[in-house]
């Protein structure tokens, strides 16, 4: 066979292409770098003259050229889907320690023109508050983490950098018969949780974190530092359930605390398929939500291989606020089928049913202080979507699910109850909407440890496609989904001209007949949509 005559010709031309396009590469990833450099220096030089030179600016702000860089953006990176190398990194991470550093990066991110994402927890599941396809900074929150209780007045001013975890335990160091109806997950952080919702344990008693709210602190689109009376009812309806990243920098809320007995019930029961767990389950869904307000059910739904054959496994997991022996006839009049004994009862105090419920199955002998553990750089790869069921779904169509599951094999759901306290607080009091004529909400959820992208695409694939097959069992007209939940999958908003309309498809299903309040609200207090992420409220122009 003939060689090819021209082969070292063709085999010059490939090196000068690579060496060109290496070449180009590199003079890019310079430019950048330095257009990177020009951008921290502005920065630093605008932050410095909006503070005073005690404040060590170049103390809390951090470049990619830093060596602190990657450990301060990964401490709060609980996704590990947003911890790739493909993943957009902050050109500059702001860390304020006081508020007036927040005031001033506002002031310097407009001036330099970036975009400021804010950051609280990193809990948000498509990693909104830290990533963006534009260049931008983070502020990330973390420093600002006081938690000041005040028992007799029965409130607490709480900072949006705190987490959960440190909430309870500030609460629980000042009397042991308060509480707060928030998240079950300790390493959540306030800002996020609260400005967009927050729901636990305690929602069918008292309602959501946000129907607990007495004041807030915000540094709005000017830097300007304002409480409730001074932002007004509206802004503070918006930040109270609508998103706070949306309106400005929510700097504190002043919760309002609820009393809790001195101890309080949890248990766990299991059953699968084969224990008649779906008639459980058609019976849980009218049960649960009507049950004295004192009681909340969560069920969890999931595959599960307990004796090399794949099944279904249900696992309820309840908070009741009482003993059991009050517990035990309640639950025998009107949930017979749970088959619960008291034996499958336990007991303590409220912060040692938070740690039970945060997976410290030790909880009597846990100190409180692991509350504490921020747990920084620790992340899996997931994936969660979320819906509204106002009509019981029947044993068929329960079937149907099972089988979709157990076709898919990964995706889990996680139902939990409402009414009570819910069925009392009109849907317009808040921008959460999701009260009168749910019965349940559900929380899609899928996990995995193995990196790449095939994996990924599996797992994020499985998800859709048991949202696909939910369709004819949940709210509709808007199909609901809970603003915590962050699903991209819903729309993204590309900050256009058709901005509106974008942000229409999602915010519909997040905040209902609200979401025009809200776009309303922002136009008034940041007209020209500085603060914005990809699911953000667009002002109306």
């Amino acid at each position: 066979m003939a060689k090819p005559k021209h082969l070292p010709c063709i085999f010059l031309i490939l090196i000068n292409i690579y060496l060109s396009s290496s070449f180009i590469a590199r003079v890019s990833a310079a430019a950048a770098a330095t257009d990177d450099n020009a951008v921290y220096t502005s920065l630093i030089q605008c932050l410095e003259k909006n503070t005073t030179p005690q404040d060590k600016i170049a103390d809390i702000v951090f470049s990619k050229t830093n060596s602190n860089y990657t450990s301060v953006l990964r401490a709060y990176i609980r996704n590990a889907r947003m911890n790739t190398t493909e993943t957009p990194k902050p050109v500059v991470i702001i860390t304020p320690k006081q508020i007036k550093h927040v005031q001033a990066a506002v002031i310097c991110t407009k001036q330099v023109g970036f975009l400021l994402k804010i950051r609280s927890g990193g809990h948000d599941y498509e990693g909104i508050s830290y990533t963006s396809a534009k260049p931008f900074f983070v502020l990330d929150m973390n420093n600002l983490r006081s938690v000041e209780v005040d028992v007799p007045a029965q409130s607490a001013w709480v900072q949006v950098g705190a987490t959960l975890g440190e909430v309870y335990h500030g609460i629980w160091e000042k009397s042991k018969v308060h509480g707060y109806p928030a998240g079950v997950c300790p390493t959540v952080g306030v800002g996020g949780h609260i400005s967009g919702g927050g729901y636990g344990a305690m929602i069918r008693k008292y309602g959501l974190a946000v129907d607990n709210l007495i004041d807030a602190q915000i540094v709005d689109v000017n830097g300007k530092l304002m409480n409730r009376k001074e932002m007004g009812e509206d802004l503070f309806w918006a930040i109270s359930g609508g998103g706070g990243a949306s309106f400005g920098v929510v700097i504190a809320y002043q919760i309002k605390l609820v009393p809790v007995p001195p101890t309080v019930t949890f248990f766990r029961v299991e059953k699968t398929i084969e224990e008649n767990a779906t008639d459980l389950v058609v019976q849980w869904q009218t049960i649960a939500p009507k049950m004295d307000p004192n009681l909340f059910m969560r069920m969890l739904v999931q595959p599960s291989k307990p004796k090399d054959k794949l099944t279904i496994k249900i696992t309820i997991m309840s908070l009741y606020l009482g003993t059991p022996d009050t517990l035990m006839p309640l639950v025998a009049k009107d949930f017979p089928g749970l088959g619960l004994k008291k034996e499958d009862c336990l007991t303590g105090s409220w912060i040692q049913a938070a740690l039970w419920w945060a997976n410290y199955d030790n909880y009597t002998t846990t100190s409180p202080d692991v509350l504490l553990d921020r747990k920084p750089d620790k992340a899996h790869f997931q994936k969660r979507k979320s819906d509204y069921v106002q009509v019981p779904i029947n044993k068929q169509g329960l079937e149907t699910i099972w089988k979709t599951m157990l076709e898919l094999g990964e995706v889990g759901l996680v139902f939990n109850a409402y009414g009570g306290k819910m069925d009392e607080i009109d849907p317009t009091a808040t921008p959460y909407p999701h009260r009168k004529g749910n019965l349940y909400k559900i929380q899609y959820s899928v996990n995995w440890d193995e990196p790449g992208k095939e994996e990924t695409e599996k797992c994020l694939e499985q998800a859709r496609k048991l949202h696909k097959v939910m369709t004819p069992y949940v709210s509709k007209n808007p199909r609901g989904a809970f603003w915590n939940y962050r699903d991209l999958d819903l729309g993204i908003n590309s900050w256009g001209p058709n901005s509106f309309q974008e942000a229409s498809a999602y915010g519909h299903m997040y905040f209902g007949q609200n979401f025009q309040r809200l776009v309303k609200i922002k136009t008034a207090v940041d007209p020209d949509n500085f603060f914005k992420t990809e699911q953000s409220i667009p002002p109306s122009k």
